[in-house]
């Protein structure tokens, strides 16, 4: 998730508010991993369930129109499963990390679409280091 986030950073993750709100376009969420026992991973939603995403030229595309957004770092590089369109199910969404080249996120066959029963919740706080301490 660099440069948002680095190896190391401490953060406090709000898993109350989903229940009551639905995940948001943007939001650093965190899953588990499901072919690794006790591993997590932290990436943020791109695509909402219902939503076609695809992956062009190193652009996203939401619903066949170029996704605006600002926390993408370096060139995406491979689309992986997103080279074609991936319509989302009613409860998925699709993440990626902000280190666009360098990221194991929806695009892989191991990831996938995720589903919002595995969202553990919402990465909001950092705590460590101090340097980095706020609002993500």
């Amino acid at each position: 998730m660099y440069p948002t986030l680095n190896d190391g950073d401490n953060l406090i993750v709000d898993k109350i508010s989903y229940h009551f709100v639905d995940p948001g376009r943007f939001d650093i969420i965190v899953f588990p991993f499901r072919y690794q026992e006790d591993t997590f991973y932290i990436k943020r939603i791109i695509g909402l369930p219902g939503e076609t995403v695809q992956i062009q030229d190193d652009l996203i595309y939401i619903n066949g129109r170029e996704l605006k957004e600002e926390y993408g770092y370096g060139e995406i590089g491979n689309p992986g499963l997103a080279s074609g369109q991936i319509t989302l199910g009613r409860d998925e969404y699709f993440v990626l990390g902000d280190n666009r080249g360098n990221s194991s996120d929806s695009r892989e066959p191991s990831v996938g679409n995720i589903a919002r029963s595995d969202i553990v919740g919402r990465a909001w706080f950092r705590i460590w280091p101090l340097s980095g301490f706020g609002f993500l």
